[in-house]
């Protein structure tokens, strides 16, 4: 006889609960001990011998809704403990290929090394609700103390590539966003904008005006989720400082004089996606979409924030590394900029500054690196996608994160639509950066040493 979706759900939040306190009798709820729970979630959510059914998986994402963090980490060790691979399994699969190498036995060597885990998120996903929910259970993943989630990275690992195999570029489509959109989806909007924060519907407004664009990708599970968004700017030329282009009582530019579209706010919305990239791919089909509708434009760009550079550049003044010429010059900008708080706004100072911090930030954007990577998250993302890095801007971006983040400076990146694949394959395959003469020159200013 099925149990009913009330009963389940209240044993499965009593079994959560439990974490070896003593029972809460002011909200009526009951409490096991660990081996109870574990025995719960095994038997109602995760028994490798019965996948859960639809229903199940149902009621299991509007359990999952109602547990605390301390609930949802006992729940994750579960899931590591309980649900891993069996590794005597998987040695006796590899002995059986390397014996009689073949479709079955390969296919039985697959099977052992997936953890079951990986099938209970495909169960889960089966329920209306259980895409968000298990997006929403990454995000929590990542939210862990870094303790926490290094003993917890095989978990969050297969949620992530489960999550990715269904968020594949197929089957997200592309809807812009404007003024008639539905008052919910403006509401996001302003809530997930982490670069040039919205401060009210006005400022939204000003956004969506016929001389704006937004754009963003969705998925079919998450209709009402946006994954990703971008705003562009069109305009006559390249922008080359922000604060115009978000004033609430700019002018809205004409349609002849357009020709340039400038994407200036990227935004990823779900955290529990992380990792899994999407805006390269909206930022092409933005492309496409312009190109239709506005034949005349004849320049892609962006203004880009530059967010680690101030970061970097504490951390060239500090200890050996600012024995070194580039974290001598560092050194005395970093401290420059800290005598004078208001630097930006005292011409002398500002003029003193200038070629510094020019130099070091072209020298953060092309010879950091991590993996031999750009360590500047946002270069990475715009060369890795064929951009060419054509402009550094002075003062661009005046507010107090502009500031805080990259001494206001900001960046123009370049998509050349005949040569993004020949830019993309010459970075991906030989590590070469696409950048104007210009940038390069005052990085090779600083590592001479240059006054």
């Amino acid at each position: 006889m099925s149990e009913s979706s009330d009963q389940i759900r209240s044993e499965m939040v009593a079994g959560m609960i439990d974490t070896g306190r003593k029972p809460n009798r002011r909200q009526g709820t009951d409490t096991r001990t660990g081996a109870e729970l574990s025995d719960f979630c095994r038997r109602l959510v995760t028994r490798r011998s019965d996948p859960i059914g639809t229903g199940r998986a149902a009621q299991f994402t509007q359990a999952y809704q109602t547990l605390t963090a301390e609930q949802r980490g006992f729940f994750f060790d579960r899931l590591l403990e309980d649900y891993a691979p069996d590794s005597d399994r998987i040695i006796a699969a590899a002995r059986a290929y390397k014996e009689n190498p073949g479709f079955k036995t390969h296919r039985s060597l697959a099977k052992a090394v997936e953890a079951p885990r990986q099938n209970l998120f495909r169960s889960i996903n089966m329920a209306p609700g259980g895409t968000s929910t298990l997006v929403k259970m990454r995000q929590h993943m990542l939210e862990l103390s870094m303790p926490q989630r290094v003993r917890l990275r095989a978990v969050e690992h297969d949620l992530k590539e489960v999550l990715r195999s269904w968020f594949h570029r197929g089957f997200l489509h592309l809807r812009r966003v404007d003024w008639d959109s539905p008052a919910s989806l403006l509401e996001k909007i302003i809530t997930y904008e982490a670069v040039h924060q919205i401060q009210t519907f006005e400022d939204l407004r000003r956004r969506l005006e016929a001389d704006r664009r937004c754009f963003a990708f969705f998925h079919p599970s998450m209709p009402h989720e946006p994954l990703v968004f971008v705003e562009i700017a069109l305009t006559q030329g390249l922008a080359r400082e922000i604060q115009p282009l978000l004033a609430r009582d700019s002018q809205v530019a004409g349609g002849r004089d357009i020709d340039t579209a400038m994407f200036y706010s990227i935004n990823n919305c779900q955290t529990g996606l992380r990792g899994i990239s999407f805006g390269g791919f909206l930022i092409k089909q933005v492309v496409q979409e312009l190109r239709q509708e506005l034949p005349q434009l004849t320049t892609f760009a962006t203004l880009s924030p530059v967010p680690g550079f101030q970061s970097w550049l504490g951390q060239q003044s500090e200890g050996s590394v600012s024995a070194s010429p580039i974290g001598r010059q560092a050194m005395r900008t970093r401290q420059e900029l800290q005598q004078h708080g208001d630097w930006y706004r005292n011409a002398e100072v500002q003029q003193s500054l200038q070629l510094p911090l020019l130099r070091l930030c072209a020298h953060y954007l092309l010879h950091e690196k991590l993996d031999g990577w750009p360590i500047d998250a946002v270069a990475r993302f715009h060369l890795g996608n064929g951009a060419s890095l054509q402009h550094m801007n002075w003062l661009a971006d005046t507010s107090p994160r502009g500031l805080a983040q990259s001494a206001g400076m900001m960046v123009n990146y370049v998509y050349d639509l005949g040569r993004i694949e020949k830019r993309h394959d010459q970075y991906i395959n030989k590590g070469e950066v696409s950048v104007s003469e210009v940038i390069r020159q005052l990085a090779a200013e600083l590592a001479e040493g240059q006054e």
